[in-house]
């Protein structure tokens, strides 16, 4: 397994609220993480920070392994991100950290397995045998519209509510995750990234740059970035990509 973690403060803000990282636990399995913090100038870098750096240092003290069970590792998944909610809601309430809030994507690698936790309008997508498949939901205004039918997946794309979003970590009532396992095949990339991507670059663009043999992950973490600053760069912008080749992690040479 290969991956990639790039994180860019875009052209127009003055501070990158974006924040990612990836952590090991004492058996040798990664877990990925990527949050959108919202709020003031202060209070969105606050919470995308504590909220990875605080779901990576619970995960770095884990034991799970390839033999742990997947509901197991959900179970825990969505117990620490309620719990990350009530921590985030807590600071939210005072004054510096008014309103503070984050989105959050997680993934975590168990052999072939990736189990994915996601909660706000961050994404993650499976790219396999070419193909770009979104496989969380956006938590948002404009995903409740498609939903019902009131507008289409195009135009949520272009609509000027798309950036109200319905579910985040920092809300004072509970918050469940989305959480789904996937069976990885050998040659499958897994991509997360901030909405700060995806506003600015098609998914037919995405796709054009990860399939592209000429390109390091790396390479390819740079140019998706590139494109979104180039397009107008109107937000942070992170980018995580996990490239698996079918060899378990424990086993499997890391590229950091």
């Amino acid at each position: 397994m290969e991956y990639s973690i790039l994180s860019d403060i875009g052209s127009k803000r003055s501070t990158n609220q974006d924040y990612a990282d990836s952590y090991i636990n004492r058996a040798g399995y990664r877990l990925f993480l990527l949050a959108d913090g919202m709020g003031g100038h202060k209070a969105g870098n606050v919470a995308s920070k504590l909220t990875v750096e605080d779901l990576g240092k619970l995960w770095s003290e884990t034991f799970f392994d390839v033999d742990t069970p997947e509901t197991t590792l959900e179970v825990w998944l969505r117990n620490q991100i309620r719990n990350e909610n009530d921590n985030i809601a807590s600071l939210g309430k005072l004054d510096e950290y008014q309103g503070m809030g984050t989105t959050l994507e997680a993934v975590m690698i168990k052999g072939d397995v990736a189990i994915s936790a996601h909660v706000g309008d961050s994404r993650t997508y499976l790219v396999r045998d070419g193909l770009l498949t979104k496989i969380t939901t956006d938590h948002s205004l404009v995903q409740e519209l498609v939903d019902a039918g009131q507008i289409t997946e195009e135009e949520a794309e272009v609509h000027p509510n798309k950036n109200i979003i319905t579910r985040s970590l920092g809300q004072t009532n509970e918050v469940q995750a989305d959480i789904q396992s996937l069976l990885l095949h050998s040659g499958d990339i897994i991509l997360m990234n901030s909405d700060g991507l995806t506003n600015m670059v098609s998914a037919a663009e995405i796709q054009e740059i990860l399939d592209r043999e000429d390109l390091t992950l790396d390479n390819k973490s740079e140019a998706l970035i590139r494109l979104a600053n180039e397009h107008g760069g109107l937000d942070n912008v992170t980018v995580i990509l996990v490239a698996f080749d079918g060899v378990a992690e424990s086993q499997a040479q890391e590229v950091d």
